[in-house]
């Protein structure tokens, strides 16, 4: 299968501190990829690198035959590349139906701010807007302030607001970080189905093991900057290395003392 995204021998530095090392790997198209690791295992380094939020201290990093190692942020999104964060990126003082009308207008703007200023509501966001709203089944919200919507709702708008502009990879960052227990599994049954309806491939950061066992397609598991384990969720989440430095599981063979 092609892969839509492609690094190789990634590694960034800040002065001696190593954030990330020895990164290489394929996505294919459409592919799900959750990845986990501790705080500070270098997940985060590794998406601001694919996003143009950081500058790669070595390494490639394509969009299927386009090298966009180092590119500006706003270059990497108009190319396709898309992202949402831990805390959603949203306009408190605008209703849901606004914020979907900015991100559209922005989408289209091709990075030039003053120009997304008129068009807030033109025939094209409009469109986009209402779309991304059933989508991701939140136009019943369309009126509401952001700023008080409810936790899951709101990170469906962030997302929702990441997806306009049609990307072809959309990256997540912690999409249940502040969602309750009851809301998580209802929130990422959206939002996956939404995105697979769109045919994005996902790479996703979670804590919830739960959550990347049952919607990645493939784990990525970061320990000291590097991947330690890549593989299927029930091959990951094995690994006797991810066990012990990452889920806090000890090995079965290990939990039980001998007679």
């Amino acid at each position: 299968m092609t892969a839509i995204l492609s690094v190789c021998d990634l590694e960034k530095t800040f002065g001696s501190i190593v954030a990330a090392r020895d990164i290489t790997l394929d996505v294919p198209a459409q592919q799900t990829v959750g990845i986990i690791g501790a705080n500070g295992a270098g997940k985060t380094t590794f998406i601001n690198m694919i996003t143009g939020h950081l500058r790669p201290t070595k390494g490639t990093i394509r969009l299927e035959d386009r090298d966009i190692t180092g590119r500006p942020s706003r270059e990497i999104t108009r190319l396709g590349i898309s992202r949402s964060f831990q805390v959603a990126q949203i306009f408190p003082s605008l209703t849901v139906f606004e914020n979907m009308c900015a991100a559209a207008a922005a989408a289209g703007s091709n990075g030039a701010f003053r120009r997304v200023l008129a068009p807030l509501q033109s025939p094209a966001t409009i469109s986009e807007a209402n779309a991304s709203l059933e989508l991701f089944r939140i136009g019943a919200y369309r009126h509401a302030l952001a700023s008080t919507l409810p936790q899951g709702i709101r990170k469906l708008l962030d997302i929702a607001m990441a997806v306009v502009g049609s990307p072809r990879v959309l990256l997540l960052d912690e999409p249940t970080s502040g969602i309750s227990v009851e809301e998580k599994f209802s929130v990422m049954d959206v939002v996956m189905s939404a995105l697979k309806s769109r045919k994005l491939t996902v790479l996703f950061v979670e804590h919830d093991m739960e959550i990347v066992t049952r919607f990645a397609d493939r784990v990525l598991a970061f320990y000291d900057g590097t991947v330690i384990a890549d593989g299927a969720p029930a091959v990951a989440l094995a690994d006797r290395r991810v066990q012990t430095l990452i889920s806090g599981t000890k090995p079965e063979s290990e939990g039980h003392p001998h007679a």
